[in-house]
This record gives structure tokens, sequence and C-alpha cells, in this order.
């Protein structure tokens, strides 16, 4: 019978995210914006990330009535090869994340139904499912075989598909999504009474769904720039096991 693993949760370096990200999760990139970047590691080996930031909507925390410096939204799960539970991994990141900014209430994640994920990790983990969101909008294209927010396309140049396709890719398409589901993790127990009463049923599994792809690979390339006010710095010194 094999042993259970140590698990060991702390901050990583950028360089050790984004190696996680660009070789271990299926987007191969790393969120742009300030991030809060926390390393795994088991038995003292780096096995990936877990990554939170502000999202995509900077005015999240006004749906929930908390402060901007109380919410975050869980961005990337990026892991090699590893024996723990990713739902157990995923926990651990969220409690050493309260244990670092004590004000934290809520954090925020999304499945991506584009790429048939209906997040079984969070459901393993028993977040609060919302709902489907953002299904059917037009502000994604996709270019050079790539997904691009529309706000990306804008900050080149201008966000109408004609542009994109005389600058960027002539054979650009727009994309209509199919949405994302919206999961909520409470971290307090007054937070949990608030927001209880939006809980739906969880969706249920109709295709293969891999570990480490329930948070949305493709997240707009604008996500995460907002400054992340209120959480901890992220220390910058090497740590053992950063990934080369």
């Amino acid at each position: 019978m094999n042993e259970k693993p140590e698990l060991k949760v702390d901050w990583c370096t950028y360089k050790a995210a984004k190696y996680a990200c660009e070789n271990w999760h299926y987007s191969k990139c790393l969120p742009v914006g300030k991030l809060v970047k926390i390393g795994i590691w088991e038995d003292n080996k780096y096995i990936g990330c877990v990554l939170y930031g502000r999202g995509a909507c900077q005015f999240l925390n006004m749906t929930y009535n908390i402060k901007v410096e109380e919410i975050c939204e869980l961005v990337r799960i990026a892991l090699t090869k590893h024996k723990t539970a990713v739902s157990q991994i995923v926990a651990e990141s969220f409690k050493f994340l309260k244990k670092q900014n004590p004000k934290m209430l809520l954090i925020v994640s999304f499945a991506d139904a584009d790429q048939n994920h209906i997040g079984v990790i969070y459901q393993a983990g028993n977040w609060i499912y919302t709902g489907l969101t953002m299904e059917g909008i037009k502000n994604e294209y996709i270019v050079n075989g790539k997904y691009m927010h529309c706000r990306t396309a804008g900050s080149k140049g201008h966000n109408t598909i004609k542009w994109v396709k005389e600058n960027l890719d002539f054979k650009a398409v727009e994309h209509i999504t199919k949405g994302k589901h919206k999961y909520l993790m409470p971290l307090d127990k007054k937070m949990r009474r608030q927001i209880i009463k939006l809980s739906k049923p969880y969706p249920k599994k109709t295709c293969p769904e891999g570990v480490t792809g329930s948070t949305s690979g493709f997240q707009p390339e604008g996500i995460g720039s907002s400054p992340i006010s209120g959480l901890k710095p992220i220390k910058t010194g090497e740590v053992n096991g950063d990934a080369k």
C-alpha cells in the first residue's frame, strides 16, 4: 500500500508558476496581470501551482455586497502527475490564502463549458454552484488558433472582426461562448449563509474532464490586470523545488 505523500503549500515564484502553466495546463499560458502564486509540493517535489487573482470582472465584489479585498478568483490549477486529490490540493491552497489574508471572505471560480468542463473538482470540494454565466456572448475571437478576448483585440487596434482579419489573422472568426459554470467557496460561516440561497444543483458530467482542467483553461487575456489590493505580496525569493 502506497504511503500518503507529504503535501506542502507555500508561495512560489513567477518562474515556477509560468513553467507549470506552460507545461502542465492545457491553456499553455500564464494569466496576464498580478497574481497570487501558491506552489504545491509532494514529498519536496514541485508538482505545480494554484493561482488567484482579481479576475475579469472588477466589480465582482458588488454582487455579494463585500469589499474588493474580500474576494478573489481562482484562475489556474496547473499540476503535473501527483498522488493527492486535486480537490484537496485546492482546499489546502485556499486555507493557506485565508491564513495569509484573514479578511478574505469568498473565492470564485469558473469551469469553461467551451472545454466541456463542468467543475468536477469544485463539486468534489463542496463548492456552491450558482449556474451558467456568459452563455451565448460573442466577446472572443479565434486568432491563429487561439482564443483572444475582444478587449485584447481592442488594445492592439480595434475590436471588430474586420480589423482582426485585416491586421492579425485573415482566417480569424468570432467565437460565441457556451458559457462558464460558476462556483463559489465561502471562507466563513456568515458568507456561506449569505450565498447558500444562490445554490443550484450541480451540472452532470457528460464527457471526460481532465483533473487539472476544471478551472477555466482559457481566461480572457486581460484577466488579472487590476491590482490585487488586500492580497499578501508574493515573495520574490527562489524556493526549493522551483521549476527550471
